[in-house]
């Protein structure tokens, strides 16, 4: 069980370090009437052997919420916020809250304003991040999907690219029609039909022993979890290819996984109730995930060191 109560921890908030119970926003405020604020979640992973903790590919993750702060508009994050004060932040965070077990770190850039409409560029904001225990938000040993009845959102709507709160609502529509039809979570298409991601996190196909996935261009977020495990696969010698991918081709998958910062490296077990493959993680997504999770723990020093940082 965790041990890590981050109710009693202390968060940022705007201009420094406060108790989390403390760091709230107006029921009047920009992003609670109208979603207008951006976030991304990293990981601090601990590393059993050595009891050393390190945050997972933070510069990738700083480096996204300016690309989501650019997309919407949010003019002043970036000239507010340069990476080495980010940096400072962040690793102050976990310092303050002696985290000593596997743990995410959620930021968010909000517009802080009351009663400002649907304006966004000339508004001030700000930001916070907290931290909380890791935990699964999927089941670790595999998943059951369906594919769902709703559309990805659009890139000229809101787009998915950008992690934007406001577009959860889409991706709460999704994930609750599947968990009331007995499924884990769900897949999404496209307005074209094509294959974007689950509603938290990125889908790979294995077939014929090539890793698949949808290309960028399909609507969906440029995970750093997703990039982390193509150049993964790439280094392993597995072929690995990016390009559209129709919802047939889910059944006809040998192995398939979803992968995110939060559901980290899980098995799809079956889709629509059509068994993928055996219906358990394949030697291609044993493989992967385990180089992956080597990689966030240090676990091979050498193994991808520039995507760690010891707090």
């Amino acid at each position: 069980m965790p041990s890590f109560d981050y109710s009693q921890s202390q968060a940022f908030f705007r201009d420094g370090f406060v108790p989390f119970k403390d760091a709230n926003v107006s029921i009047a405020s920009s992003p609670v009437l109208y979603g207008l604020s951006i976030y991304t979640v990293f990981g601090v992973n601990r590393n059993g052997a050595t009891g050393k903790l390190y945050a997972f590919r933070l510069k990738d993750h700083y480096a996204r919420l300016v690309s989501s702060a650019k997309i919407m508009d949010f003019h002043n994050f970036a000239p507010a916020w340069p990476y080495e004060r980010f940096e400072a932040t962040m690793l102050d965070l976990v310092r303050r809250n002696a985290i000593a077990e596997d743990t995410l770190v959620r930021v968010t850039v909000f517009v802080d304003e009351l009663i400002a409409g649907t304006k966004i560029h000339g508004l001030t904001h700000s930001l916070s991040a907290y931290a909380y225990p890791m935990g699964s938000i999927l089941p670790r040993g595999g998943v059951n999907l369906c594919v769902s009845s709703w559309t990805r959102n659009a890139d000229n709507a809101i787009p998915p690219r950008a992690k934007v709160n406001g577009s959860y609502a889409n991706t709460s529509l999704i994930k609750n029609e599947a968990v009331l039809n007995g499924y884990d979570d769900a897949i999404v298409l496209d307005a074209q039909g094509h294959v974007t991601e689950g509603t938290v996190a990125n889908i790979f196909l294995v077939r014929g022993g090539r890793l698949v996935t949808p290309s960028v261009g399909a609507d969906l977020l440029e995970g750093i979890t997703r990039d982390s495990i193509l150049r993964i696969a790439r280094d392993l010698g597995l072929a690995a290819e990016e390009r559209t991918v129709d919802r047939s081709e889910l059944y006809l998958a040998d192995e398939a996984f979803l992968c995110g910062s939060s559901a980290r490296v899980i098995p799809i077990v079956s889709i629509d109730k059509r068994p993928i493959g055996t219906g358990a993680a394949g030697t291609v997504t044993q493989k992967l995930a385990a180089v992956y999770g080597a990689a966030q723990t240090g676990i091979d020093p050498a193994s991808y060191a520039e995507w760690r940082m010891e707090i």
